[in-house]
């Protein structure tokens, strides 16, 4: 990551210099309903939410950010669109950070207002452009939506937080073109020491979003750009958390949680290898092991393949092998399977436990 970049404080979290990236995801319940939301965010954390956003499009909703902020553990974003008087509200009502395009929120001084009471309680504000709100002059300027008319725009509205006299600020530049978004990052990234929020926007549903994200994110984060992320999902918030998780420790950007490897299906396979890969892949959320468990279709070739991996299972007709770093430990029935592999994966976390009580 870009050790140079800007430490910002967000919450009790810490984003910049040389801490880890972070991730987050944004609520898409009602925010007005405080119970839906808690118990959707309480989910996100359980899953490694580290920062939550939440749409405050009402007074209603920014009132309702004091309740929800008792009732959370970690910081929370509020994200507001064109009504200063919300970024305020948000802010006394418990806000650990705002989300603001300041070319849209009224003009000087209505930005001057919420400049002055994030600086007053030294509240971060991120400032956000993406690609679809690009103003009329730069797309005449660059002949069209640009990566260089992204950058321009963005670090135009940041000089006018600048000359407000505050600097606590955080930058998140966005397209849904995935080759556009990697550009404008790495005209940025050698521009601006304010650390990144990083994501692809509206990178569409589960599949092509997770596609999207993945190539884009992980080119950005390769180079050593960005300081937060979201994997921007038509679903399940929880998706892009899972995802997001995925992305980072495939990058060797984080640790902990078990990383699942599975062989594709082959006409050797005698069981039912996509269903049992499932099955195992939600069976690892519940372990915080930072292992690798491999998922093998064909005892002959399984332990082999499988040889990297710290535990495994294969298949075979009716039965099924437990294996630990390339050899065979034991043999079960396929049904058994499953929970054999839980078994052990028991017994792995509690050898650990121990180890760390030493």
């Amino acid at each position: 990551m870009r050790e140079n970049t800007k430490v910002i404080h967000i919450g009790n979290k810490v984003i910049g210099g040389n801490n880890p990236i972070l991730i987050q995801s944004m609520t898409n319940t009602k925010t007005e309903n405080i119970e839906e939301t808690v118990t959707q965010i309480l989910a996100l954390e359980a899953v490694g939410c580290d920062i939550i956003r939440c749409a405050v499009p009402t007074m209603e909703a920014a009132k309702a950010l004091a309740e929800i902020k008792k009732r959370i553990h970690i910081p929370l974003v509020a994200d507001i669109h064109f009504d200063y008087r919300l970024a305020i509200a948000a802010m006394e009502y418990g806000a650990d950070k705002i989300r603001i395009n300041p070319g849209n929120i009224g003009g000087y001084d209505k930005l001057k207002a919420v400049v002055t009471v994030a600086k007053e309680r030294n509240i971060p504000i991120r400032v956000g452009v993406n690609s679809g709100s690009l103003e009329k002059e730069l797309v005449a300027k660059y002949q069209g939506v640009t990566a260089e008319g992204i950058v321009e725009s963005a670090l135009d509205k940041v000089r006018m937080i600048e000359e407000l006299g505050y600097s606590n600020l955080v930058i998140s530049i966005k397209s849904s073109d995935v080759l556009m978004c990697i550009k404008a990052h790495e005209i940025i990234g050698a521009q601006t020491k304010y650390p990144l929020h990083i994501g692809i926007t509206e990178a569409g549903t589960i599949l092509a979003g997770n596609i999207k994200s993945a190539i884009g994110l992980g080119v950005i984060l390769y180079q050593g750009i960005g300081d937060t992320i979201r994997v921007s999902l038509t679903g399940s918030p929880l998706e892009e958390v899972k995802s997001a998780k995925l992305i980072l420790k495939t990058l060797g950007l984080r640790k902990g949680g078990v990383e699942l490897v599975s062989c594709p299906t082959c006409g050797r396979t005698q069981i039912d290898l996509i269903q049992l890969a499932g099955d195992v892949e939600n069976m690892v959320q519940d372990f915080d092991l930072d292992i690798k468990v491999a998922v093998m279709g064909c005892a002959v070739n399984g332990p082999g393949e499988a040889k990297e991996a710290d535990i495994g299972i294969a298949g075979g007709i009716g039965e099924g092998i437990i294996i630990k770093k390339g050899k065979v430990i034991r043999k079960v029935p396929e049904s058994e399977l499953l929970l054999a592999l839980r078994e052990e994966l028991q017994s792995i976390k509690k050898i650990k436990e121990l180890e760390n009580q030493d």
